[in-house]
C-alpha cells in the first residue's frame, strides 16, 4: 500500500521505524513574525502534538522529540521557566489521549533537574501507557548525548561489570526502550546534531530542512521520509 501526494510517493513497506526531530527554530519563527520568543515556544509545543498525529496516519512505530538539552540551562531563566510551564502543560493534557491512542509515552533525560511535578505526572503517564503498542512517542528533555553514555558507563560501573556488549550498553541508555533512529530530521536549516544521540546516531540517515519547526507540516514529514526512501542504507556493506 502507498501513501500519494501532490509530490511524493512514499513506500508505507520502507518507512523508518524511529524517527527523532531535532525541533529547532522556534525563537527564530516568533522573531520573524514580531512575537515574543516563547509565543514560538508554543507555537514549537502545537508542532510536536501534530507531528504525532501526522506520524501516526503515516504508520510510524517510534516518534522522539529534541526538546530540551542539558545547555539549555543557560538560557535566561523567565525562557527556561517558560519553556517548564509548556512542557508541564502537555504532560498535563496528552496523557489520557495517548492512554486512549494506545501511545506508549516516555520522558528521555535526565530527571533529577526537572520540577518534582512534571516528573511525578510523567511517571504517572509512563506506568499507564508502559503496555501500549501503536506507537512510541519520546520527548526528550534536560537530555544531552554525552551525558547520556556517561550515565551508562557509571551505572555499568555501579553494577560491578567489568565487560559489555553493545546490547548490554544500550540497555544502560536512556533510550532504551527505543531503536536507535532510522532518520534524524533537523528543522531550522542548522547543520549539526547538537549533542543529540550521539551514540544512537551511528547509523542514522540526517535530514536538513531551512523550515522552521512550528511550520513544519505534515508535508515536510512526508518529503523527509522520500528522501529517506531514496537512500541507499549498507551499514557498512557493499550492496550491488
Amino acid at each position: 500500500m502507498k501513501l500519494f501526494s501532490k509530490k511524493f510517493n512514499i513506500d508505507k513497506n520502507n518507512l523508518p521505524k524511529c524517527v527523532a526531530f531535532i525541533i529547532d527554530g522556534n525563537g527564530r519563527w516568533a522573531k520573524k513574525r514580531g512575537l515574543p520568543r516563547m509565543l514560538g515556544h508554543r507555537a514549537g509545543i502545537d508542532a510536536v502534538k501534530k507531528t504525532i498525529d501526522y506520524a501516526e496516519s503515516l504508520g510510524l512505530q517510534e516518534v522522539m522529540f529534541y526538546c530540551f538539552s542539558t545547555e539549555n540551562w543557560n538560557r535566561p531563566k523567565n525562557e527556561v521557566d517558560g519553556l517548564f510551564d509548556l512542557f508541564r502543560d502537555f504532560v498535563n493534557n496528552q496523557a489520557d489521549d495517548y492512554l486512549k491512542r494506545n501511545f506508549m509515552f516516555k520522558l528521555i533525560g535526565d530527571k533529577t533537574k526537572i520540577p518534582k511535578d512534571i516528573v511525578k505526572k510523567v511517571d504517572d503517564i509512563e506506568e499507564k501507557t508502559k503496555n501500549c503498542t501503536k506507537m512510541k512517542v519520546g520527548l526528550c528533555i534536560n537530555y544531552g548525548g554525552k551525558f547520556d553514555i556517561l550515565n551508562a558507563v557509571n551505572n555499568i560501573l555501579k553494577s560491578g561489570k567489568t565487560q559489555v556488549t553493545e546490547k548490554d550498553f544500550e540497555s544502560y541508555l536512556l533510550t532504551k526502550d527505543f531503536s536507535n533512529p532510522d532518520l534524524i530530521i533537523r528543522t531550522s536549516g542548522e547543520q549539526r546534531l547538537s549533542n543529540f544521540l550521539l551514540y544512537q546516531m551511528a547509523y542514522s540517515e540526517l535530514y536538513f530542512t531551512k523550515t522552521y519547526w512550528p511550520d513544519f507540516d505534515k508535508k515536510s514529514l512526508e518529503m523527509a521520509i522520500y528522501d529517506y526512501q531514496k537512500r541507499n542504507r549498507r551499514f557498512g556493506a557493499i550492496k550491488e
